[in-house]
């Protein structure tokens, strides 16, 4: 059996291969609400490829937490039976399903926020973002409580916490927008705290039987941005949390790396994390063929393999590759 198709527990469920569909923006939303188009597109996924996992495409948390106007919400209750449409279509191919929860930030479509009054490195946004407060930090922590809390409700057997590709929780990790003096900026261990008090806050919403997932945007790639390094360290601290998978990604050069198309182009950073941390590190990033998966997973590279692009394209990749 190749090591793709090996089943792995991640917390205390068994996945049933270790391919994820990691998530991608898809813009079928109408005004936050799950229509039968992105349904039957997730449904036709599972069924033609059935990937482990499939984590939805992010989710915002809050009403002024979106990202774009197309996204989807798990901002309110009566989200709840919507979400059920999706849970339902993907538990078809036998998946697991897991929901991505963010928050936008600065790098969004409403009222600008972030660590400090400094915008992404690369942003569309003309107004200059507002610095949160340690209350108003409090809230969202809460608001990721109560998304989280939504979304077991509508059968999601796993949440994911966004903190990558420049969207708030990003902006706090990364030492190009987050300036602050107090116990959220400065060292590493205050930059991580945002995203360690939201791990926590979830946990003791949802218990302990429902699989964490983050995804970290671990490196920006870019002069005075984080670094792999500080990937390592944080990774190693969100395993003291009790994260059950980390979803590496980029942070603020976002999805992908200047220079660098090969096949698991983050993989530099998911084996250092490995050699530091023992739980599961999903490796995402240019992986289109199923021989590259298998490659990076016999390397020891990654715990999982997530494939986005092509799997965007074509429901049956899996078969078809």
């Amino acid at each position: 059996m190749m090591k793709l198709d090996q089943p792995v527990n991640v917390g205390k469920t068994v996945i049933q291969n270790r391919l994820v569909m990691p998530p991608m923006q898809t813009n079928k939303a109408d005004h936050g609400h799950v229509t039968e188009e992105l349904a039957a597109y997730y449904r036709e996924r599972a069924l033609g490829s059935r990937p482990g996992i499939i984590v939805t495409e992010h989710s915002y948390i809050s009403a002024n937490a979106r990202a774009s106007a197309g996204q989807l919400s798990i901002a309110a209750d009566d989200m709840i039976p919507e979400h059920r449409l999706l849970t339902a279509a993907i538990h078809e191919g036998g998946c697991k399903a897991y929901v991505q929860l963010n928050h936008a930030g600065s790098n969004g479509i409403d009222e600008p926020v972030s660590a400090g009054n400094i915008n992404i490195p690369v942003s569309k946004q003309v107004k200059t973002p507002r610095a949160l407060s340690v209350d108003e930090i409090r809230k969202i922590e809460e608001q990721f409580a109560m998304a989280a809390v939504r979304s077991v409700s509508a059968g999601y057997d796993g949440v994911e916490i966004h903190c990558a590709h420049g969207y708030l929780l990003n902006q706090f990790y990364s030492p190009l927008t987050n300036l602050r003096t107090d116990r959220y900026g400065g060292p590493l261990e205050n930059r991580v705290r945002f995203l360690t008090e939201v791990v926590a806050c979830v946990r003791n919403a949802i218990g302990a039987d429902i699989p964490i997932a983050v995804r970290l945007g671990g490196a920006d790639y870019l002069p005075g941005g984080s670094t792999e390094e500080d990937a390592v360290q944080a990774a190693v601290m969100l395993e003291e949390a009790k994260v059950d998978l980390l979803d590496i990604s980029g942070g603020m050069c976002f999805y992908s790396r200047q220079g660098h198309t090969e096949p698991g182009f983050f993989s530099s950073m998911t084996e250092k994390i490995k050699a530091h941390t023992s739980f599961l590190v999903l490796l995402t990033g240019g992986i289109n063929k199923v021989a590259d998966a298998e490659r990076l997973l016999e390397e020891g590279k990654a715990d999982l393999i997530g494939v986005g692009r092509a799997l965007l394209k074509d429901a049956g990749w899996r078969m078809n590759s």
